[in-house]
């Protein structure tokens, strides 16, 4: 019960702090030329702050004649959604219908806090109350963004574009407890950081993941050999197994 307390703890700390920078994107969304009905369907359907953010960015440039490019944007970040599902899909287990509604709350947050946790249950607890928990929120502070943001002002001010980031990084540091994980994320941060200014968004977020898959595939490439390097020592370690091998 107590380690079920402290997913549930540590998922409603991540609910309140992305919660919060709904209200950023009600203000910036209404600010770009939406209403305030289209501004919650977006969120309501799209319901993916990073892509949502893109589509509103491009949109706001161009207006409706940038809407392909905005939507583009916004499906080149979401993309990084479908590598989520496939690590959450074992784990959620459940039906079609349990992993389609699954796929809707499948984000950053709900899966960092769900593989954060070891035991398969508590993964599930995390999952889904962090999931479900920010779409509400979410959708709660777009709506009072949207209705407030003349009175809001600039959301920088307020601090609220770093809460969700700073909340993804606090589940993020934990897990880098080996110099590997240090490594491969601050490579991809570097590929990131250096090519947002050229590329359209959501293409130096896939860049950056093709880090952690490159790295992944050399040490797949390397299993193998050290596997029989390991099997050979085995037997030449065993009671007869070098002039058994001969």
């Amino acid at each position: 019960m107590t380690a079920e307390r402290e997913v549930w703890r540590e998922a409603l700390g991540v609910v309140l702090a992305t919660s919060a920078y709904g209200i950023s994107f009600g203000a910036l969304a209404v600010a770009s030329g939406l209403d305030v009905w289209q501004t919650c369907v977006l969120s309501l359907l799209m319901f993916t702050g990073g892509s949502q953010f893109a589509f509103v960015g491009v949109f706001t440039a161009g207006g409706l004649g940038a809407l392909p490019s905005a939507i583009a944007s916004a499906a080149l970040l979401g993309v990084r959604n479908v590598a989520y599902g496939m690590r959450m899909s074992p784990l959620i287990g459940g039906g079609a219908r349990t992993r389609a509604l699954a796929a809707h709350f499948t984000i950053d947050e709900s899966t960092a806090v769900a593989i954060s946790q070891d035991d398969p249950r508590l993964r599930r607890v995390g999952f889904w109350v962090t999931g479900v928990g920010i779409f509400v929120g979410w959708n709660i502070t777009t709506l009072i963004g949207a209705l407030v943001g003349d009175v809001l002002g600039d959301p920088r001010t307020w601090g609220l574009d770093a809460a969700a980031a700073a909340a993804f990084l606090a589940l993020l540091w934990p897990r880098l407890k080996q110099r590997q994980a240090v490594a491969v994320g601050i490579a991809a941060a570097v590929v990131a950081a250096s090519l947002t200014p050229f590329i359209m968004p959501g293409l130096p977020v896939l860049l950056a993941a093709a880090v952690a898959i490159v790295v992944g595939w050399f040490n797949w490439l390397g299993r193998p050999a050290t596997a029989a390097a390991g099997s050979a020592s085995a037997g030449s370690a065993a009671p007869g197994g070098a002039e058994d091998a001969r």
